[in-house]
């Protein structure tokens, strides 16, 4: 385990065991590092951001970050805030990005991270959500957005039955009617469409049983 993942982790030592295995395999079963690594200083907005890991490692990593999580579920930003609260550089807060991060970070974020959150929502809403995060990129800002690929292999399939366990089953995770893996061409477009400009295709599966892929995108200047 690398030394910003552990100091992450000990943040959460108070939560409740459930909470605490909940984020652990969160660790282990997602390149959240990968993301990290290619994030830029200055001000972050972590859509989606459930119970704040990727955030305490974006606010860990470089002080100086201002991380801006939110995220629909009020029981895992209320984790996050009780894990987080030592950090002066975490801004949390709960809702969608249309009604938390649109109105108050117009245009004022050096990058967005969103991590395994647009297969949630219904395939319908994808363009709405991705502009809305495009509105909130300075012009030529950094987009990060790490999802699962529908390549159709066994990892794709498992990943879809793993998800449905715990959104159906277990209520781990929220989502309003999407469970959609798509495959990266498609991606790629929906991003043209919203306004990026896609720079990399990063594929971080290897030595994980999920087909992870990064989409590392810039706001494209009107």
């Amino acid at each position: 385990m690398s030394t910003l993942l552990g100091q992450a982790l000990a943040l959460y030592g108070a939560l409740p065991a459930a909470e605490r295995f909940h984020v652990h395999a969160r660790a282990s079963s997602a390149p959240l590092l990968s993301v990290v690594e290619r994030a830029p200083r200055g001000v972050v907005a972590d859509i989606g951001c459930g119970h704040g890991l990727l955030s305490a490692l974006l606010a860990l990593e470089a002080p100086g970050r201002v991380v801006h999580g939110a995220d629909p579920d009020p029981r895992k930003v209320g984790w996050a805030r009780q894990a987080l609260g030592a950090l002066p550089n975490v801004r949390l807060s709960e809702g969608t990005v249309e009604a938390t991060l649109a109105p108050g970070l117009p245009g004022a974020c050096d990058a967005a991270v969103v991590c395994d959150v647009l297969y949630l929502l219904p395939e319908a809403r994808w363009p709405d959500f991705l502009r809305a995060v495009r509105g909130l990129l300075k012009p030529g800002g950094c987009f990060l957005l790490k999802e699962v690929e529908g390549d159709g292999s066994w990892k794709h399939r498992k990943a879809l039955a793993q998800e449905w366990v715990m959104v159906s089953l277990l209520g781990r995770t929220q989502a309003s009617g999407g469970m959609v893996l798509k495959p990266r061409g498609a991606m790629t477009s929906l991003l043209s469409e919203a306004g990026f400009a896609v720079r990399e295709v990063v594929d971080l599966g290897r030595g994980y049983t999920t087909p992870h892929v990064l989409y590392v995108a810039e706001a494209s200047v009107p």
